[in-house]
């Protein structure tokens, strides 16, 4: 079996993770989230079935969301597996039950709101408000939801636990703090700081939970997604380049430095489950070999 990473960061590499069934239906998988049962959750970009579920051992066990989503982007899941998923193709956010149960929508179902731009990672005209194909919903401690609306907007939008708009900022750019060309993710720290993949700018910049400008990392290509474990360590996927199949994932301490890094397939999600394995979802059409997944498994 092949091992990748280094330090404390070694991992034997499974490449083709996830019994599918025979019959099932699998499109382009870009999410996943563990929950606390180590049950596995894969959204992909066709309504049937949007969810797909299996065991820690990678049996299929349940699929849902059919009436609910329309394309989903990515996924984030709390301690209470509550799960929140941006619904790129329907213009909403949702907060979600683990078997599919609405408990919340953001923003107006089927409207995206003017931006100028009418195609994915193409020039924002200007910003607009909530949603053009947003990418991420994540929870902060305070209990706000935050979302990156990304893909043909340029802002990050900031709600109450009610689902009432706070605020938004941010403005089509490619330098200036607080401007953003495909904001593809954000991750809020456990002192409410909001952590944004500004991909095609390759950087990470670092928000108060008002949104005040802290400060950014450059030292990330194309970066795809982030997650922060309990320990604060960073894991981060990143891209060789938009037209390269090669990926690359970097495990990061609190201030950016990288403590290791191997190369991965194409990637578009990531997510350490509670024993420090990590699972992989490509973002294609490719299925990994007859699985669903690529999982690294903590040495």
């Amino acid at each position: 079996m092949t091992t990748v990473g280094e330090g404390e960061y070694r991992y034997d590499l499974v490449e083709s993770w996830g019994q599918v069934p025979p019959g099932l239906g699998v499109g382009v998988v870009t999410g996943v989230v563990v929950d606390s049962q180590d049950r596995v959750y894969f959204c992909q970009q066709q309504q049937n079935p949007p969810i797909l579920v299996f065991d820690g051992s990678g049996t299929f066990l349940d699929s849902w969301g059919e009436e609910i989503i329309n394309e989903p982007h990515t996924m984030f899941i709390d301690r209470e597996d509550i799960i929140y998923l941006a619904d790129r193709g329907d213009h909403v956010a949702l907060k979600l039950t683990t078997s599919g149960g609405k408990l919340l929508e953001l923003g107006t179902r089927g409207q995206p709101s003017d931006t100028g731009c009418f195609e994915d990672e193409a020039v924002v005209l200007r910003a607009g408000g909530p949603f053009n194909r947003p990418t991420r919903l994540s929870p902060s401690p305070s209990g706000d939801l935050y979302v990156s609306d990304g893909y043909r907007n340029s802002r990050v939008h900031r709600f109450s636990s009610q689902g009432e708009l706070i605020a938004s900022w941010g403005e089509p750019g490619t330098s200036a703090p607080s401007e953003f060309f495909s904001p593809h993710c954000l991750w809020i720290d456990g002192a409410g700081n909001i952590y944004v993949c500004d991909r095609k700018n390759n950087r990470i910049q670092i928000f108060s939970p008002e949104g005040e400008f802290l400060t950014q990392w450059t030292n990330v290509r194309l970066p795809t997604d982030l997650h922060i474990d309990s320990n604060g360590v960073f894991y981060l996927a990143e891209r060789e380049s938009n037209e390269s199949p090669d990926g690359l994932l970097t495990v990061r301490d609190g201030e950016g430095k990288v403590m290791a890094q191997w190369s991965t397939p194409r990637s578009h999600q990531i997510w350490p489950d509670n024993h420090g394995d990590i699972y992989l979802v490509s973002g294609t059409g490719r299925k990994t070999g007859n699985g669903i997944a690529t999982k690294y498994i903590k040495v």
